[in-house]
C-alpha cells in the first residue's frame, strides 16, 4: 500500500511538471484533487507550453506501468493455483456464503422465503448455478431474467446472458427495464454494460430455510474457532 502510494505521488509530480492540471492529475490517476495538491504543491506552476516534456514523462512511466501490470497478474495466477480443484464441502460453504451475501433474504418486516439470487458478474452466476447442482436443485425448478436500464443494448444483453445462465435466450424471463433518469450521472454505461442476471427457485421455501440455517452453522463454527 506505502510502495503504490508512493509510485501515484510521483507519478503525479510527473504529470505536474509536464503541464497537467490539478483535475487531469486527479482523473488520470484515480485519486482525490486534494491528494493532487498535497503532493504536488511545492512544485512551480507549470508551463502550458511544455507538450514535449509531457510526452516524455510519459514515456518514462511505461516501462514502470508495464511492469506493475505484470506483477499484478502474476499474483492473481499464483492465488489461483493456491485454490486448485473445490472439493464438494467446500463448494458448499462458499455458496453458502454466496447467497448470504447477494441472494435475497426474508426481513423481518416483510417475510419472505423464496431463493432467488441476483448479480453483474457472470462468474458469480455460474459459481452459484454449480453450487445448486451440487445441492441437487432440478433445472426445471430455474428461471432466469434480466435486469437493465433502457437506455442500454437489451438484445445484446439478453444474448450475453444466456451464456452464463446455460439457456437459450428465448428460455429468459421477460427482461426487467429500469426508466433512464437523464439526470442521474451514470458510470455502468457503454458495451460492456450487460445489466444484472436474476435466477429464482420455484418452490423454494424449503431451500431458503435451509440456506438460514446453513448460515447460522457457519457463524457458530466460526465462532467456535475465535
Amino acid at each position: 500500500m506505502v510502495q503504490a502510494k508512493t509510485e501515484l505521488r510521483e507519478r503525479a509530480r510527473e504529470l505536474r511538471r509536464a503541464g497537467e492540471t490539478y483535475d487531469a492529475i486527479a482523473t488520470r490517476l484515480g485519486v482525490s484533487k486534494s491528494s493532487v495538491s498535497l503532493w504536488v504543491r511545492d512544485l512551480p506552476k507549470p508551463d502550458r507550453r511544455s507538450e514535449h516534456a509531457r510526452l516524455m514523462a510519459e514515456a518514462r512511466w511505461v516501462p514502470h506501468r508495464r511492469q506493475r501490470d505484470i506483477t499484478r497478474q502474476q499474483t492473481k495466477l499464483a492465488a489461483a493455483r493456491q485454490v486448485g480443484r473445490l472439493t464438494d464441502r467446500e463448494l458448499f460453504l462458499v455458496g453458502v456464503g454466496l447467497y448470504w451475501s447477494e441472494g435475497t433474504k426474508s426481513k423481518p418486516a416483510r417475510p419472505s422465503e423464496r431463493v432467488r439470487f441476483i448479480n453483474s458478474d457472470p462468474d458469480m452466476i455460474r459459481v452459484y448455478l454449480a453450487w445448486l447442482r451440487l445441492l441437487g436443485v432440478d433445472r426445471e425448478r430455474l428461471t432466469f431474467h434480466v435486469t437493465i436500464h433502457e437506455s442500454a443494448d437489451v438484445p445484446a444483453a439478453e444474448h450475453f446472458w444466456a451464456e452464463p445462465a446455460g439457456t437459450d435466450v428465448t428460455a429468459l424471463g421477460a427482461t426487467t427495464l429500469k426508466r433512464h433518469n437523464p439526470r442521474t450521472v451514470r458510470t455502468n454505461t457503454g458495451p460492456a454494460y450487460r445489466g444484472c442476471l436474476t435466477v429464482s427457485v420455484r418452490d423454494g421455501a424449503d431451500l431458503y430455510r435451509r440456506i438460514e440455517g446453513w448460515w447460522y452453522g457457519i457463524v457458530v463454527g466460526a465462532g467456535s474457532t475465535i
